[in-house]
């Protein structure tokens, strides 16, 4: 019988190891969304399979994280031994000098399974919303991810637990302050009406009195100024907790921007994918406000909601629709809140725009002759309420009690105080390029477009240039003749102010006359 001959041994072959490419900073701003870049010959790209806009996992020595493929197909951008980085990407896995890196598919997100039970009509529990929450927070959604999430939740489809569901995980995923006092008060304005800076001359009126008001502010997002970018031509904002903290305990109040603090994080990066898709839900308004409001730590809250034909809030319906909203879901997580439907059918003040806006509040706050009245009363109206809220006086009472601590100075040397607490006071600063706009006839000042005057001012360059935007001369209800000023524009750059004047020039309506 025939044999066979041994078959050899051949040794098992170790795992192959598998590629790693160095990471390149490449100093792109694709804001919280990270981004990777690589080459489309790259052995990563053949060995795995990966398409341009795959969402890829790449991992570190210590860190990893979820990104958006990006696939270069020509030039020299990354060589073919680096991946390149985006800087959201780049801050997330902060790779050591010599560090190289792993990829692979990413693992599909369960968080994605509530977001498409909701697109088809499920009403979702509050762990479900943290985990999407947490998962936008931590990078792991892409954009088109969170748009789809924004979308199933738009259009009045989310009942009032699930808004306070969405409201408490914005919360938990962040920093959160609590306070020894068991009156802490707030005040927050829904926002589209340009100029309507009253939440320095707020914090100082209610802190002079004797209230704890730790008042967190946002910067612009599609306004010419932000509480906080207004605040910060006067003084730091950027401050950390125990900064804030800090101050709190000395002055009774702060005027700080919450994203330095990490209070609910998830607010900027929803509001900025709503933004590009013009969507403007109620329930994501009510949770984005509330959950700044809880995480601050606050217990008494006031609601300023302008409304107007060009303001953010359209109608009346609208706002009390808004109010009982905010109402229920502020009773719900723990929060007293009062709102105050207010006229938004023209700007408030003179100026639009950081510096220009700051140059309002302090001619208020210092009770100079040239003050704007109407941001004057305005101010004045939220303070009494927020007065009313914390308890300290009702009625004409807190009226008379805020009119004096403004009248008398006390307000302004509480400002200064905080100001200089939070790294001194400094004085707001003026364009370099101002433009006038006059009148071409004579008549009376109709209406002004809220949303076309602000656009003006972003043209002009503000938020970013903090001293540019636009000083408005007029106000409905003023009879004017020919030639009489509109408005000034301010620009940091000629080229700005061009733009903005080329925009001008072709909406004549941004302030409308009638004879």
């Amino acid at each position: 019988m025939k044999t066979l001959a041994p078959v050899p041994a051949v040794a098992a072959s170790a795992p192959a190891e598998p590629f790693t490419l160095r990471p390149r900073r490449l100093g792109i701003d694709t804001h919280h969304e990270p981004v990777v870049v690589l080459r489309a010959d790259s052995p990563v790209c053949r060995a795995e399979g990966f398409e341009a806009h795959a969402r890829i996992e790449v991992l570190g020595v210590s860190r990893s994280i979820v990104a958006t493929l990006n696939i270069l197909t020509a030039g020299d951008l990354i060589g073919p031994d680096e991946v390149g980085l985006s800087e959201s990407a780049w801050r997330r896995l902060d790779p050591a000098a010599g560090e190289r890196l792993r990829f692979r598919h990413a693992q599909p997100s369960d968080s994605m399974s509530h977001v498409r039970g909701k697109i088809y009509g499920a009403h979702l529990s509050e762990n479900q919303f943290d985990a999407i929450i947490g998962d936008i927070v931590a990078g792991r959604l892409s954009n088109v991810e969170i748009a789809a999430f924004l979308a199933a939740c738009a259009g009045g489809r989310m009942s009032t637990a699930e808004v306070t569901s969405l409201t408490r995980a914005m919360v938990h995923t962040g920093s959160r302050m609590s306070w020894p006092h068991a009156v802490v008060v707030d005040k927050h304005c829904i926002g589209g009406l340009p100029g309507n800076r009253t939440t320095p001359i707020v914090v100082s009126i209610a802190t002079a009195l004797g209230l704890v008001m730790p008042k967190t502010s946002s910067r612009a997002i599609t306004s010419p100024a932000g509480t906080a970018d207004t605040v910060e031509t006067m003084t730091r904002v950027d401050l950390g907790l125990d900064d804030m903290r800090r101050v709190v305990e000395a002055e009774g109040g702060c005027m700080v921007w919450g994203g330095a603090m990490n209070m609910s994080p998830a607010d900027d990066l929803l509001i900025r994918v709503e933004r590009t898709l013009d969507l403007d839900s109620e329930g994501q308004l009510v949770a984005s406000v509330l959950s700044k409001k809880a995480a601050a730590g606050s217990t008494h809250v006031v609601i300023d909601i302008p409304t107007g034909p060009t303001a953010k809030v359209r109608s009346h319906a609208e706002a009390q629709s808004l109010l009982r909203a905010l109402q229920l879901t502020g009773h719900a997580i723990g929060l007293q809140l009062h709102g105050l439907v207010t006229d938004g059918g023209q700007p408030v003040g003179r100026g639009v725009g950081p510096a220009l806006e700051a140059h309002d509040v302090l001619a208020v706050l210092q009770n100079r002759a040239e003050a704007p009245a109407d941001l004057r009363q305005r101010a004045l109206l939220i303070a009494a309420a927020v007065v009313e809220i914390g308890g300290l006086a009702e009625g004409q009472a807190a009226h008379d009690m805020v009119h004096a601590a403004l009248a008398d100075g006390r307000a302004w040397r509480k400002f200064q105080a905080i100001c200089q607490a939070q790294g001194g006071l400094r004085e707001p600063g003026v364009a370099a390029y101002r433009h006038p706009v006059e009148a071409s006839r004579d008549g009376r000042v109709a209406s002004i477009d809220n949303r076309l005057l602000a656009r003006a001012a972003k043209l002009a360059g503000a938020p970013h240039a903090k001293t540019a935007g636009l000083w408005l001369g007029v106000h409905v209800g003023d009879r004017i003749g020919h030639g009489q000023l509109l408005f000034v524009l301010h620009a940091e750059s000629r080229g700005e102010l061009d733009y903005a004047l080329d925009f001008v020039h072709r909406h004549p309506g941004i302030i409308h006359l009638e004879s």
